[in-house]
């Protein structure tokens, strides 16, 4: 597919991600139980805000292009995958463990899918079709890991500071200590096995064109 083509498709993602998090942040604000400060504080203490805001960056780097540090940086195979990694962990874990929390309607109900479910897809979908996933390799997947396991940490650390956790399955006021550090290790095992997954996925498709390339 042409360059031209690419740059669009991410435009369109960037949109719709920076589109998703912005208005998130005012809902979030508007219907505050908290101080402001704290609000906002609350609002970064979640991975799916964090991962969907490294995503619209990720996407408005690609539009702008190479010719910008970050352009390269977030169109580099291994960084993409592991963004991809990160956002299908949101899809993956809001779609199984945490939507049937909670019912929410209007606006909330539409940032929430784009969030969780349409940017998640998009992510994977652009991945399966324009990212060179042929060049990854093993190693890749424990560098991948740097970002989930450094949340997980400041998520454990600032809940026991202020009592607050963004995700009940790390809730140590509920479940305590021994189930939250369970339940995160479960997560981040998860993503691990993910990674393995998509780096063999790169590797099949590789070894797939090289047989078309034979045949050919």
């Amino acid at each position: 597919m042409q360059k031209g083509s690419v740059r669009f498709i991410a435009l369109i993602s960037a949109l719709l991600g920076w589109f998703a998090v912005i208005t998130q942040l005012f809902l979030i604000i508007d219907n505050r139980e908290v101080s402001i400060t704290n609000t906002l504080f609350r609002f970064f203490g979640f991975f799916t805000i964090d991962t969907n805001i490294i995503v619209a960056l990720c996407f408005t780097f690609i539009f702008l292009g190479t010719k910008y540090r970050l352009g390269r940086f977030f169109s580099n195979p291994s960084t993409f995958t592991a963004i991809t990694v990160y956002i299908t962990i949101v899809g993956i874990v809001y779609n199984v463990i945490l939507r049937s929390l909670w019912a929410p309607t209007g606006l909330q109900k539409t940032v929430d899918e784009l969030l969780h479910t349409v940017i998640p897809a998009l992510v994977i979908i652009f991945w399966l079709a324009f990212a060179p996933i042929e060049q990854l390799k093993w190693k890749n997947v424990f560098a991948w890991l740097v970002y989930p396991i450094v949340y997980m940490i400041y998520a454990l650390i600032q809940g026991y500071i202020t009592k607050w956790y963004p995700y009940p399955f790390v809730d140590v006021n509920e479940i305590g200590y021994n189930k939250a550090l369970i339940n995160a290790g479960g997560v981040l095992l998860i993503i691990f096995l993910l990674s393995l997954a998509l780096i063999a996925t790169g590797k099949l498709m590789k070894k797939i064109d090289n047989k078309k390339e034979v045949a050919g």
